[in-house]
């Protein structure tokens, strides 16, 4: 548990690292949790990761899009 916060099985966000496992008792404790140890990592450890990642993410908009258009159409 990271936050210190108790929540019931099955709630919560819960991420297996490896040996470590992250548990979140919301998306918004997540999140600061992420944009935390996002600062404190070097970019250019995470800076190809950051690139495949936001372009995966790019396509995925790119799909739903012309998906919405294909049924207007």
């Amino acid at each position: 548990m990271v936050c210190g916060r108790v929540f019931p099985q099955g709630q919560g966000v819960v991420i297996r690292l490896g040996d470590e496992v992250l548990e979140f008792h919301s998306s918004r404790c997540f999140s600061k949790f992420a944009k935390t140890l996002l600062e404190r990592i070097p970019f250019d450890s995470i800076k190809g990761y950051v690139k495949k990642v936001r372009s995966e993410y790019e396509e995925l908009v790119t799909e739903k899009q012309k998906l919405r258009a294909k049924r207007i159409a």
